[in-house]
């Protein structure tokens, strides 16, 4: 899809390296955690589903990701209605080429950076874009959707 709209990014294959969690993800690339981003999938009250990216060392906080949708409160989805609502599997959830494109909201933390990581689609791969980058394919917006440390 990157290629499809001629938007640059550099693939990361890590599938040698056995990690599972996001900070081993983080570290079999050599990246600071703060630049490596998880995707999360939350339904609202109204049943609206969600899409949250988050570094993978911080924790999503429910309630801030509910104001930051204007949602009265969130969850996070079955993870066995993941790979129908999205196409993707657990472990490799990315925000670029969802089944159907949902409101998406990036924590505010990615603004600052010239590029970030998310998954490629499938356990092993991240792709590292510009986040203005990952805008063109999936417009967010940016929030302190993050519990504090």
């Amino acid at each position: 899809m990157l290629g499809q709209h001629k938007i640059p990014f550099e693939a990361h294959d890590y599938t040698s390296s056995g990690a599972v969690s996001g900070a081993d993800v983080a570290a079999a690339l050599g990246e600071d955690p703060e630049r490596v981003f998880k995707t999360l999938v939350t339904a609202g009250k109204s049943g609206q589903h969600y899409v949250f990216v988050v570094p993978v060392c911080r924790e999503l906080d429910l309630k801030k990701a509910a104001a930051a949708v204007k949602e009265k409160n969130v969850a996070m989805i079955p993870q066995k209605e993941l790979l129908p609502l999205t196409g993707y599997i657990h472990g490799g959830c990315s925000p670029i080429g969802m089944k159907k494109l949902f409101p998406t909201v990036l924590h505010r933390s990615a603004e600052g950076l010239e590029t970030l990581c998310v998954s490629g689609g499938r356990i092993g791969l991240q792709v590292e874009l510009r986040p203005a980058d990952l805008g063109k394919l999936v417009p967010y917006t940016l929030a302190d959707i993050v519990t504090e440390e």
